[in-house]
């Protein structure tokens, strides 16, 4: 669903680029009647995705996205990881964020220290990987905001197509984005399994994450690679 809203400085803003403020993004981030709208800010452009409450395809795919993940970092041994979906993230003046799935690996994720419960990329370092889950929105996903995680400096940039079923990854290599087939914030696993796992997918999502955990044995070679 797209989203026509005024800003604070009577900016309409929809699903469509709009130019506005860093206030004007201030204005619906900070909004107690915003949610569940998604809310994004790069390069003096706003735009909000009025999602609603979670469709059943987001849900599902979401949900076992972060199965795969724990089931991936289960066979790494004593790598911290830390899993902040939903979370939004901030340059401030510059760049707003609210990606489906946020992953730290290894030490100084962010911590609530009071006052705004967002990330602040100028005080805390940039996560490892970020996920965007597509149902209605790969378009968006794979033009807007890679290059608003590319302008963030964010290592990985994977997109779930929901509808068909692929995964869009992507590697900052001199700063641009490449699609790889490997991934290397989860060193050494291959995009293809991440495929071949959305396609278990029947109408559940926990059977496909254990078809997942399974193939993991077959990775020996890798697990543990991390430092």
């Amino acid at each position: 669903m797209t989203a026509i809203i005024s800003t604070s400085a009577n900016v309409e803003v929809s699903n469509r680029q709009q130019s506005a403020t860093w206030e004007d993004y201030l204005f619906h981030v900070e909004n107690p009647h915003s949610q569940p709208e998604r809310v994004f800010f790069h390069q003096g452009v706003i735009w909000i995705e009025d999602m609603g409450n979670e469709g059943i395809n987001h849900a599902r795919f979401n949900k076992l996205l972060t199965m795969l993940l724990y089931s991936w970092f289960a066979k790494q041994g004593d790598v911290k990881f830390d899993l902040l979906g939903g979370c939004v993230l901030e340059k401030p003046q510059t760049q707003g964020a609210a990606p489906d799935e946020v992953v730290y690996i290894g030490e100084n994720s962010p911590q609530y220290q009071g006052g705004s419960r967002r990330v602040d990329l100028s005080q805390w370092r940039v996560p490892d990987l970020i996920v965007e889950i597509s149902d209605t929105t790969l378009a968006t996903d794979l033009d807007r905001k890679k290059q608003l995680y590319l302008s963030l400096e964010i290592p990985e940039y994977w997109v779930v197509d929901v509808r068909g079923k692929q995964v869009f990854a992507f590697r900052l290599v001199d700063g641009k984005y490449h699609e790889c087939t490997e991934s290397t914030a989860l060193t050494g696993l291959p995009i293809q399994l991440l495929e071949e796992t959305l396609m278990q997918m029947d109408n559940v999502n926990g059977n496909a994450a254990l078809w997942f955990a399974a193939q993991l044995e077959n990775l020996e070679v890798f697990v543990g690679s991390i430092e």
